[in-house]
């Protein structure tokens, strides 16, 4: 009895993270590293237009320094169907391990959303900026039926609506492109 009076004091004057830290459970790490994209999901504030920006800034260069503009289409919906496919199971398993139905720090959603809003997007800093700009809109107000993706269970759930928001800021994107609106 003496020891759990103890232990009770010390987490009684504990911060808050050291007593996260003393509850935690194992983690996964290659989910937790794939789920917060490479630790990007840690960054605050705004952790998801981070990891946006961050995909849009890697799809540029790996566009202009190694991707023939001829398939960049093909590479960009392989590495949002790779992303997706990883990102569910893996998205899954960080939401258990951190007891939070979707959390903030999972941003391989964003990659995913992000990586769709760019297929078929020409090569130029305007359609990528964009890109970027109508992706974390649609992410942020999730039009119909978007916000409902996000009750299928656990990593679908999390993935999903970010799909469906970039195929929301393609659509957008690809008729602001067709109609020469954006230059």
């Amino acid at each position: 009895m003496t020891r759990s009076c103890r232990t009770i004091r010390m987490n009684a004057r504990s911060s808050e993270s050291e007593v996260e830290e003393q509850e935690q459970e194992p983690r996964t790490t290659f989910a937790w590293l794939l789920g917060t994209f490479f630790g990007i999901g840690f960054i605050r504030p705004g952790s998801g237009t981070w990891a946006s920006a961050c995909t849009a800034a890697l799809w540029w260069a790996a566009g202009y320094f190694f991707i023939p503009g001829g398939v960049q289409w093909f590479y960009t919906t392989a590495a949002a169907c790779v992303v997706i496919v990883v990102g569910i199971p893996v998205s899954s398993i960080v939401a258990r391990e951190s007891g939070v139905k979707d959390p903030g720090h999972v941003v391989i959603d964003e990659v995913a959303g992000q990586l769709i809003s760019l297929i078929l997007v020409p090569l130029r800093w305007q359609y990528v900026l964009a890109s970027f700009i109508l992706f974390r809109g649609f992410d942020i107000l999730k039009p119909p039926p978007v916000r409902q993706l996000e009750k299928l269970p656990e990593g679908t759930g999390i993935m999903i609506d970010d799909v469906g928001a970039g195929v929301y800021a393609n659509i957008v994107l690809q008729v602001l492109i067709h109609f020469r609106i954006l230059h």
